[in-house]
């Protein structure tokens, strides 16, 4: 069973939340909007640390991050853990367990953070009322599929360097979707956790750090990372400037 219910259970609605654009359809109107508050039914809130859901827990619910970052994690056969990917503000996690019904990784907040829990039986339900709602699940599906097929290639076919450049430009990307600067970025995740994300070992990762920081491309203290020169950081992702 999953630790994060830490806290007094609050109703809350789609309609008056800043930020409804980013996980619900945009298409919909305010009264639509208001209908669709059925979807969520509580938020919660799960404290730096604490599992939001586990490995084979039964799939009940999707969520949508109100604040606060998360990672995602299996454990491999050896044991150690192999992180796939880091969620925050305005995206939606639990769609791994909507195959088998039961969830396929562990979710553990990075920081404080709040979610609202979205029952998948709400959403199958309003789905069928509205259309657009079923897209939008669809899209948000497909946005995992792609995300992860990026990652393969990303750690298939790029030099360590390369790969930690892709992750810093989308990660500020992803920020600066969210009213966050384009060009600063306080980490959430530790470098070794980088490090399982990218298949890079630990050393690798801070080598590649120091580097970007002799060069002048980046500053960084401790989890601070400031971007100096986004277009020499963009050319060691794609050296060959090929859009």
């Amino acid at each position: 069973m999953s630790l994060a219910i830490t806290s007094t259970t609050i109703k809350v609605a789609c309609s008056s939340c800043n930020l409804r654009e980013l996980c619900m359809p945009i298409s919909f109107g305010t009264e639509d909007m208001k209908r669709l508050d059925e979807v969520v039914a509580t938020r919660h809130h799960v404290k730096q640390g604490e599992l939001l859901f586990r490995d084979g827990e039964p799939f009940k619910s999707l969520f949508a991050i109100r604040t606060g970052f998360f990672k995602t994690s299996v454990s491999t056969p050896e044991g150690h853990e192999q992180v796939t990917g880091f969620q925050m503000a305005g995206e939606i996690i639990g769609l791994d367990g909507i195959v088998t019904d039961q969830h396929s990784c562990n979710a553990v907040a990075l920081e404080d953070a709040e979610v609202c829990v979205m029952p998948f039986a709400n959403v199958e339900e309003l789905s069928r009322e509205f259309p657009v709602l079923q897209r939008h699940v669809h899209k948000i599906m497909s946005r995992e599929i792609v995300r992860e097929n990026s990652m393969m290639l990303l750690i298939g076919n790029m030099r360590s360097e390369e790969r930690l450049a892709a992750f810093l430009l989308n990660l500020v990307q992803r920020l600066h979707a969210r009213g966050f600067s384009q060009s600063e970025i306080v980490l959430r995740m530790s470098r070794e956790e980088i490090g399982s994300y990218l298949g890079m070992k630990l050393e690798t990762v801070s080598r590649a750090f120091s580097k970007f920081s002799d060069e002048g491309i980046i500053e960084v203290k401790q989890r601070y990372v400031a971007i100096l020169n986004a277009p020499a950081l963009k050319k060691i992702v794609n050296p060959t400037g090929c859009v």
